[in-house]
């Protein structure tokens, strides 16, 4: 049987407008990606100082 820790994936969301990694947010692994991770999130960006896309970036 596989650990809780097993099916949680690290991933961090990454800024379109400057590129700065700024979030880092756990994705479940086994049961696919959800849509809204997927289209991207609107978020904080603290060089900009105002909320921009981010989209997924594994490491």
């Amino acid at each position: 049987m596989a650990k809780k820790a097993d099916a949680v994936e690290y991933v961090w969301l990454q800024c379109t407008e400057c590129g700065d990694l700024n979030y880092r947010t756990p994705v479940n692994v086994k049961g696919g990606m959800p849509e809204k991770l997927k289209a991207g999130l609107k978020k904080y960006s603290p060089r900009l100082r105002k909320h921009t896309l981010h989209k997924i970036k594994r490491k």
